[in-house]
């Protein structure tokens, strides 16, 4: 196998789980909106938008993790990294959902600073804060896996969860 196909392969199987429990925590949330506000003029997201986001947040996550400061407690328990990492994908979370409401009201004609204002004054706030909280409560989930997975190992945990992979407790290589 060349090096080339090797970090293809390598890059694919970092990516793959946080864009995949994005993916599905994402839908949940599009889903719990759509059920809360059916009848109402709130635009929901597709299931296209959605599937981009997963993929964005995805590669945000293997972008923070090559961060010198994610790690910031490596010697502690797992909490202290767990709440951290929480902590970080949380903030970027408001953050991008405030700058996706923020560009349709941007959109709409009106500039930046209009469309701010316009937003502060307008956005459905408990709305906003619920479905922050779903979003937190995920990302916590999140993020105390991805460190058990670190401490124990992947292959370990997944075995933990499904029982041992067939071809790697024989010594076969998958096809």
């Amino acid at each position: 196998m060349s090096k080339l196909t090797s970090t293809i392969r390598h890059g694919v199987a970092e990516i793959l789980p946080p864009t995949l429990f994005f993916f599905v925590i994402l839908q949940i949330v599009a889903n719990v909106i759509s059920l809360l506000t059916r009848g109402s003029v709130i635009p929901l997201p597709t299931f296209f938008s959605v599937s981009v986001a997963a993929l964005i947040l995805g590669k945000s996550v293997l972008l923070a993790n090559m961060l010198p400061f994610i790690n910031r407690f490596p010697d502690k328990p797992l909490i202290w990294n767990a709440g951290w990492k929480t902590a970080i994908y949380t903030l970027v979370a408001l953050l991008v959902r405030f700058l996706e409401h923020l560009y349709d009201y941007w959109k709409a004609g009106s500039g930046l600073t209009a469309a701010n204002h316009k937003l502060l004054l307008d956005l459905n706030w408990p709305h906003f804060w619920a479905v922050q909280i779903l979003l937190v409560t995920l990302i916590v989930n999140y993020c105390v896996m991805a460190e058990l997975a670190r401490l124990i190992g992947r292959d370990k945990l997944l075995a933990m969860f499904f029982g041992p992979v067939p071809w790697k407790s024989t010594g076969q290589a998958a096809g």
